[in-house]
């Protein structure tokens, strides 16, 4: 049987198939079968239990999910296998740092449940680009917002979880890349073509349970092996590979050597990789834009069917993300400890021989430790993990991409397009991003293993800080107006842009082989970027806005906050522009045409069989009163508010903590 070598013991890491050899026991198939039928199993009940014959219902699950499923379903949706390969990878080379970034999150949950969804439930939204047109009229933010956005998700969110995804699939499996995303792709797309936001938050709920679960036990084989905490901190400080030497380079000491600052998250604010500013305030920024502005994560909580419990899956949320750092970081810190000619590689040929690329073998730390420390049985599960985290966040992206097409850019080409028509066009979206995200996959293979997580991540800086500029001054300063807005997005990406096509053009290097990028443009680190180009937007914003005429008060009740309380009758910028609700025609007189066997059953499955009469026009007033209510019980709205104030606390106390 195959083995990976400890440090120094000399013998060679076999070829990545021999690896795979681990994984094809009964134990583990067993459990990975059984994995992918509990999956369809839950999918197949959400798309049967819930009402999917509707806008409201297949993009917002009906607007009546509970907090406990909207809770791990935005877990989920942001835990995808990028973490475990890209997250753990990091740990493995410089330490805990990368994990306090998961614990902006627990600020901005609670921002996102406390100031944000409320304005949008008010603004009776589907879509982040829909709040902006009522916020500011006009078309052209609108379209570009929904442009940007869905090149956002294809360019990041598929790509880098389809990449971390085949590192794992290809390791453990051995099957080809293709037949593999194949698979878990024609998986996916059953529940969520047909069954809409809700089988996709129940699944998720299922998949958020099996990824806490297994990462705990891995966690726990991890540290049992190194001897416990302190022997971990003790074993990683000496984790150096036994090959620094090689292809004719002389590798500098801070190349294979762990950071002195590996277990602080606060590190220097000029030459640390991670410097605590940009940790603090930088990422501070880009969580508004991912967690108060992303369609992924708002989408879950406008499903929600009060306040209340949006808000308990806010906390939720945040009580999960307190895990990664333990779950993800520590235990690919781990890997290095024990794998460290692998995993700690730094001469080009070596690396080639373990992994199989130049850049490094950091991204198989995780991988490793599974196949590796893990017995049969509990191998299969880890795999399933894997396999949890890929398909919770692809089918969370596709519903949410499927989301912003429809609403936002085919209704405005058909304005009196029908309700089953969206329905169609929705699922059909859904498939071509499918049939893209396999058509990416050469785009993957060629790209170095090294580099492709961080371009993520450099996309995410470098675009992601004008959209949060613009939403947080849409909501808390009602001065700003369109004309603002847009120069303000168009200028923050063009800037933004200027950096990321130099970066691609140079490559971003290595320790071992630095770049050779103008340090004018690629010397100030990508954090520190994020909070300039978020002031530069800021200004651009607020500097047109004061030039130009201001939005009156009477098209901004309830879409501000300073005007949230307001019971005045609102006039929408872009009433003129709403899609016009066109009832598919039905005559209730004349008797129902029977429809053959094969028509029923694809009704049934794509949920496009009529559930009851029509709506009258009072009845439909007193649903869209309800859908924007955003009252509370006040025992429920005090209990969660202390609940949110203990989570504060818990950031602070972590944060103090491992500084």
């Amino acid at each position: 049987m195959a083995s990976t070598a400890r440090p120094s013991t000399g013998p060679v890491i076999p070829e990545l198939p021999a690896l795979s050899e681990r994984i094809q026991n009964v134990a583990d198939i067993s459990v990975i079968v059984i994995y992918f039928l509990v999956v369809m199993a839950v999918g197949l009940w959400a798309m049967l239990k819930t009402n999917r014959g509707t806008v409201g219902g297949f993009f917002l699950a009906g607007r009546d999910m509970v907090w406990w499923p909207m809770g791990a379903s935005i877990f989920a949706s942001n835990i995808g296998s990028n973490h475990f390969v890209g997250m753990a990878g990091t740990g493995a080379v410089s330490g805990i740092a990368i994990g306090a970034i998961e614990w902006n999150a627990l600020l901005m949950v609670v921002v996102l449940g406390w100031v944000f969804v409320p304005i949008y439930i008010k603004a009776g939204v589907v879509t982040m680009p829909a709040y902006l047109r009522k916020r500011f009229g006009g078309k052209r933010i609108q379209i570009y917002f929904s442009i940007l956005s869905l090149i956002l998700i294809v360019t990041t969110g598929i790509t880098s979880n389809i990449f971390s995804g085949a590192i794992f699939i290809q390791l453990a499996l051995g099957l080809d890349i293709y037949v593999a995303i194949f698979i878990l792709l024609a998986v996916t797309a059953v529940y969520t073509v047909t069954g809409g936001l809700a089988s996709v938050i129940y699944t998720d709920t299922l998949q958020a349970f099996i990824m806490v679960i297994g990462s705990c036990i891995l966690m726990g084989f991890a540290f049992a092996e190194v001897g416990g905490y302190d022997s971990f901190m003790e074993k990683y400080m000496n984790a150096i590979p036994s090959v620094i030497e090689g292809d004719n380079m002389t590798i500098n000491p801070k190349c294979y050597t762990p950071q002195a600052e590996a277990f602080h998250i606060f590190r220097d604010p000029i030459n640390g990789d991670i410097p605590w500013p940009g940790l603090i305030i930088g990422m501070t920024i880009l969580a508004i834009w991912y967690w108060c502005a992303d369609q992924v994560i708002v989408q879950r909580c406008l499903s929600g069917k009060n306040m209340t419990h949006v808000k308990a899956a806010c906390i939720m949320c945040g009580c999960l993300k307190v895990l990664p750092m333990f779950l993800i970081v520590m235990p690919g810190m781990i890997s290095r400890i024990l794998y460290t000619d692998m995993v700690a590689c730094v001469v080009p040929s070596e690396c080639v021989k373990h992994c199989g690329t130049e850049a490094g073998c950091s991204n198989y730390a995780y991988a490793t430790l599974v196949l590796e420390l893990m017995p049969a049985g509990l191998r299969g599960l880890m795999l399933s993990v894997m396999l949890a985290s890929l398909m919770s966040s692809l089918t969370s992206i596709f519903n949410s991409a499927s989301t912003i097409f429809t609403m936002d850019l085919y209704s405005r080409i058909r304005k009196q397009a029908s309700e089953k028509e969206l329905l169609i066009v929705g699922r059909l979206f859904i498939i071509v991003l499918i049939i893209v995200s396999i058509l990416w996959i050469p785009v993957i293979q060629e790209s170095q293993n090294g580099q492709l997580t961080h371009y993520m991540g450099s996309i995410a800086s470098y675009l992601g800080s004008p959209v949060g500029a613009v939403f947080l001054l849409a909501v808390f300063c009602k001065r700003v107006n369109e004309p603002g807005v847009f120069w303000g997005l168009v200028i923050g990406l063009a800037i933004g842009l200027s950096r990321l096509i130099t970066e691609f053009a140079y490559g971003t290097g290595s320790c071992v082989a630095p770049s050779d990028c103008p340090t004018i443009i690629c010397g100030v680190h990508y954090m520190y970027f994020a909070i300039i180009l978020f002031c530069v937007s800021v200004v651009i914003v607020l500097g047109i806005s004061l030039l130009t005429e201001p939005i009156p008060d009477v098209h901004l009740y309830r879409l501000c906050w300073a005007l949230w309380d307001s019971t005045e009758e609102r006039i929408d910028l872009d009433r003129q522009e709403e899609r016009q609700e066109v009832d598919d025609p039905v005559d209730e007189d004349l008797p129902v045409k029977s429809r053959g066997c094969f028509k029923r059953a694809y009704d049934l499955f794509c949920g496009l069989q009529k559930t009851g009469p029509s709506l009258t026009k009072e009845q439909k007033e007193a649903l869209a009163k309800k859908l924007t209510d955003t009252s509370e019980k006040p025992f429920w709205r005090n209990v969660l508010n202390m609940s949110a104030i203990v989570l504060l606390c818990v950031v602070v106390f972590i944060h103090a903590y491992f500084a």
